[in-house]
């Protein structure tokens, strides 16, 4: 890993904090694909502020490390803190959100990445040719009632009415054959899919585990490399 690896700056982060002068061997065991859309890097990144922190015992505290983390990337503070979460800003300011229970997904992966730069660049093309005007954020954005009694009572149905992804439509064009795993998954079982991220990754929302098996099984069936996952899952930890 060089200089400009998350997982570097990280521990780089911590040990100037802290005064700590030591060093540490660092294996990062990846599972989720790398420009896929899913926040890898930003949780390597979280992970090795936990862990470094435990292992020189330097005990920052979390108020300190999510500091750390927002210095390193919009996405860093939510994989450190996880659970379900409200964004602001950059996506850094977090404010906790009740969630009952675990939503089910299924994840479809793809060999090749996509350049996040490359997504937003086609973002920017896209609303140009389009006409469309970026609004004003407002200064206390609002978040729909509905959509947060959807995450409060544990409403799949409910809450596959709110997913939406600004960068879908870039994706899409730089990837069309997303738009055909989209359609699959929700004439087989989803109640709703959206790309993740940057993409490639599709996530797929079901209503239940069953649900979420029997989909997995028809898009593998078919060729595609799916997985079901279920949220929202604890951030950083050392176990």
């Amino acid at each position: 890993m060089d200089e400009s690896n998350l997982v570097i700056r990280a521990a780089r982060a911590v040990a100037t904090a802290s005064g700590y002068t030591g060093g540490a061997d660092i294996q990062v065991v990846k599972r989720v694909p790398i420009a896929g859309g899913m926040g890898g890097g930003s949780a390597d990144a979280a992970a090795t502020l936990v862990a470094v922190d435990a292992l020189w015992g330097t005990n920052l505290g979390a108020a300190k490390l999510s500091e750390i983390a927002a210095t390193l990337g919009a996405d860093v503070p939510f994989a450190l803190h996880g659970g379900t979460a409200l964004g602001l800003g950059r996506g850094d300011i977090l404010s906790p959100v009740l969630a009952k229970s675990s939503f089910h997904w299924v994840l479809v992966l793809n060999n090749a990445g996509l350049s996040t730069p490359d997504v937003f660049r086609q973002l920017d093309r896209h609303r140009a040719e389009h006409s469309i005007e970026i609004e004003t954020v407002a200064v206390d954005p609002s978040v729909e009632s509905e959509l947060l009694q959807a995450l409060r009572t544990g409403d799949a149905m409910a809450l596959a009415e709110y997913l939406r992804n600004d960068l879908q439509a870039a994706a899409l064009q730089l990837m069309p054959h997303l738009g055909e795993t989209l359609e699959f998954g929700e004439t087989h079982g989803a109640l709703a899919g959206i790309v993740s991220g940057s993409g490639p990754t599709i996530a797929l929302l079901v209503a239940d585990e069953d649900s979420a098996a029997d989909l997995a099984a028809s898009l593998t069936a078919d060729g595609r490399n799916a997985i079901s996952v279920s949220a929202p899952a604890l951030g950083a930890r050392v176990n």
